[in-house]
């Protein structure tokens, strides 16, 4: 017996760099591990990378690879971690650059850079595009409250009201920004 265990030993020390080598070739393809912490939550990629559905992986980032949407739904997962930068990035990929879902989240990750006005732009693009849409409505109150504009975000809950009523999200997150005075 003590003549095998040199030789499991030999196998496992030439096993391990190849399994390494795995690991690391991989990781790219997998999720980061801060992507996944609801079961509702999108996972996200590192820069460079889309996450598939479809697939269940990430794939290199580039026009067409997935639809607008998915690309708007996560380029919302990378700004719900803050990666503002990154969701415009993707956001840059979309085939259609006048869907209103684009220009939403668009206006949202400029918005929450700072960049507000050109944020608003966004948002106003947006509901050129669709007019009825209350989420881009509650996203522009929340623009004007950052700049202090407290009666025209009050003008588009109203809007919201009209559309959606009083217990619809984007109505109840613009009425506590409102009340509350926060700005996101």
């Amino acid at each position: 017996m003590s003549g095998k265990l040199p030789t499991v030993y030999s196998r496992v020390r030439h096993v391990m760099p190849a399994a390494l080598l795995f690991a690391l070739l991989s990781a790219p393809l997998m999720p980061n591990a801060y992507g996944a912490g609801d079961e509702n939550e999108e996972p996200t990629c590192r820069k460079g990378l889309v996450w598939d559905k479809k697939k269940q992986m990430c794939i290199p980032a580039k026009a067409g690879v997935i639809s607008d949407d998915a690309l708007a739904d996560y380029a919302y997962a990378l700004s719900s971690q803050e990666r503002f930068q990154d969701a415009l990035d993707v956001l840059a990929l979309a085939v259609d650059q006048n869907n209103a879902k684009i220009l939403n989240y668009r206006g949202y990750a400029t918005r929450k850079l700072g960049r507000l006005d050109e944020g608003i732009r966004y948002y106003h693009q947006a509901l050129a595009v669709d007019p009825e849409n209350v989420l881009v409505r509650s996203y522009l109150g929340e623009a004007y409250l950052k700049k202090g504009n407290v009666d025209k975000a009050r003008v588009l809950l109203d809007e919201i009201r009209d559309r959606c009523g009083t217990e619809c999200k984007a109505y109840v997150d613009l009425a506590a920004a409102i009340g509350t005075g926060t700005n996101g």
